[in-house]
């Protein structure tokens, strides 16, 4: 034990400890440490009941990157992708550790490549997953990158999936296929297939698209198989495809489960789809386009029964059998008030925005007449076209009666409602879906049930357009290999993230997706940097998280992040 021992030095009193033991036997001092003057034992003494004065922070995201790279350690993701994957070049990561990466980053902060390693050193991973910046350059990344085939991405998606099923038990009674486009900024003339002028769902018929098909479960919308095909290539043309390839997956799908309907939506539907699915093991849900069949629309409501199920509680049906694409299927006319009263709301909105226009445009046309307007005079055909773009939007072309025709100094537009037609509309119409299926034995709520499945996939597309988590867009490339290389990481993002989710919900918190990242993005790590003391080589620091709100806490702990914090200290409200 030191004593202390004051010394006096021109005029002056210096203190030290002065550590003593016995050596052979005799009493020696064998260290002496000097405290300074007396000022200087209370200042210490004074500092030490105040904390040390950091120099500086640094915050790093941990919550939504540990909790994905927990769902791909539970998934054993990164072995299974290093793989069967090209092998490692000299310099960087492996082609399985980048694509781990991408896939991490598209969920929850999407960014170019070229802001890539800006992002990674900004998160937790920099401890998860060490690797120098510099490896991931863009240029580092996409020669990697570059080496992955068609072959390899169907290899992993056929091994994952048979991990999934084993590891998770995926429900696989039902499978929802459906298809979407991306658009993209990618130039007219730059030489690609992928990227095509088409029927853009976002409205985007001016830009090139990228089209995107997927095979979900309808247990958390967990992707299976994706494809990725150009984007002016019609949804049923490339069913077809889908279709004969399903075929071939239908062993690997089939393990737990004997009986694997297939659910899709009208746009899917063609003659030769239906051939190669009647010679197929899967069945199906489907729906057809309710005005190529206006002898079910004809059936009047008395004759539809109501369903007692309470999911299906403003639903009634009507149930026959009719020879469709060639075979006789069983066949679910379903009429939901829900849906009738929303159909009716968006239909009122539409009519009385067109009809302004319309109103509009007849104003205009009788200032022309009366030489109110100056400069090129309105063509026949102009007009006509401008009112047959006013009466596009869904049923307006049979509800809206107009006529433009030439009279003396110019033309001249009216225009009425079809009252009957409108009418006609909301009786046989309207709230209705006709539904068809090879599951004869199946009961009108299995069927219903099955078709409304389908926003499982719609959820999962309209996640990979959010702003914010998943998305898809934009495309920052333009060559067909690395808009399929991108779609396979924008695909594996899903797939942490549903499972993510579905992990969850199963532990009792029934969040949706994006409410889920952005509570797990709010639980921050930082890093507290201390000036550096005199006699100390480096600084000193301390880590710890934010504070957490009770919803994050119980995250943290389902998840068990607490594993991916190791020395760092976490804080709670």
């Amino acid at each position: 034990m030191p004593s202390l021992t004051p010394k006096k030095i021109d005029g002056h009193t210096y203190y030290y400890a002065r550590y003593c033991q016995r050596v052979d036997g005799k009493p020696k001092i064998v260290r002496t440490v000097y405290l300074g003057r007396i000022e200087d034992l209370v200042a210490t003494t004074e500092a030490g009941h105040q904390p040390p004065q950091p120099q500086q922070t640094v915050v790093a995201a941990f919550g939504d990157v540990a909790a994905l790279w927990h769902i791909a350690g539970r998934l054993q993701v990164l072995p299974l992708l290093d793989s069967t994957l090209p092998a490692k070049r000299h310099q960087g990561l492996s082609c399985g550790q980048y694509m781990l990466l991408a896939a991490i980053n598209r969920v929850v902060a999407p960014t170019s490549k070229l802001h890539f390693a800006d992002w990674y050193r900004q998160t937790a991973l920099t401890r998860l997953l060490p690797a120098d910046p510099t490896w991931l350059s863009s240029q580092n990344f996409w020669n990697h990158m570059d080496q992955i085939t068609a072959k390899h991405m169907a290899a992993f998606e056929k091994q994952m999936n048979q991990r999934l099923i084993e590891r998770l038990h995926l429900d696989l009674r039902a499978l929802v296929y459906d298809g979407t486009n991306f658009f993209t900024y990618i130039n007219t003339r730059t030489p690609s297939e992928l990227p095509q002028r088409g029927h853009n769902k976002q409205k985007r018929g001016d830009l090139r698209q990228v089209s995107l098909g997927l095979l979900v479960s309808t247990d958390f919308h967990i992707p299976l198989l994706h494809w990725v095909y150009a984007g002016n290539v019609a949804d049923s043309v490339q069913f077809r495809s889908v279709t004969e390839e399903l075929s071939a997956h239908y062993k690997e799908l089939a393990q737990t489960c004997q009986h694997i309907t297939l659910i899709f939506d009208k746009g899917n539907n063609s003659e030769d789809s239906f051939e190669t699915l009647a010679h197929s093991p899967f069945h199906f849900v489907g729906s057809l386009v309710p005005s190529q069949h206006q002898d079910l629309l004809a059936v009047p409501r008395r004759r539809f029964q109501k369903l007692t199920n309470p999911q299906l509680d403003s639903v009634e049906v009507f149930r026959t059998q009719k020879k469709v694409f060639g075979r006789t299927h069983t066949i679910v006319v379903s009429f939901n008030q829900n849906l009738f009263d929303g159909q009716i709301q968006g239909l009122t909105v539409n009519l009385n925005k067109a009809r302004g226009k319309l109103r509009e445009l007849q104003q205009q046309l009788r200032r022309w007449r009366e030489g109110k307007l100056k400069g090129k005079k309105p063509t026949l055909a102009g007009v006509q076209n401008q009112v047959r773009s006013i009466g596009s939007a869904q049923h307006l072309k049979s509800l809206l009666k107009t006529e433009v025709q030439e009279v003396r100094r110019g033309l001249e537009l009216t225009f009425s409602t079809d009252q009957a037609a409108l009418d006609r509309l909301c009786r046989r119409q309207l709230g209705k879906t006709i539904l068809f299926t090879d599951n004869a034995d199946w009961s009108d709520e299995e069927i219903v049930l099955a078709y409304r499945s389908q926003y499982h996939i719609e959820e999962a597309f309209k996640q990979m357009k959010d702003p914010h988590f998943l998305r898809w867009s934009p495309i920052h490339h333009w060559t067909d290999q690395k808009i399929r290389v991108h779609a396979f990481y924008c695909v594996l993002a899903l797939l942490l993230s549903s499972v993510l989710h579905r992990e969850v919900w199963k532990k009792g918190e029934e969040l949706s997706l994006p409410r889920l990242l952005e509570e797990l993005g709010q639980i921050r790590e930082t890093l507290v940097i201390y000036p550096r003391q005199r006699g100390q080589h480096q600084a000193r620091t301390a880590t710890c998280l934010t504070r957490m709100d009770p919803l994050q806490q119980r995250l943290f702990s389902l998840l068990e992040l607490q594993r991916y914090a190791t020395g760092v200290l976490s804080q709670s409200s």
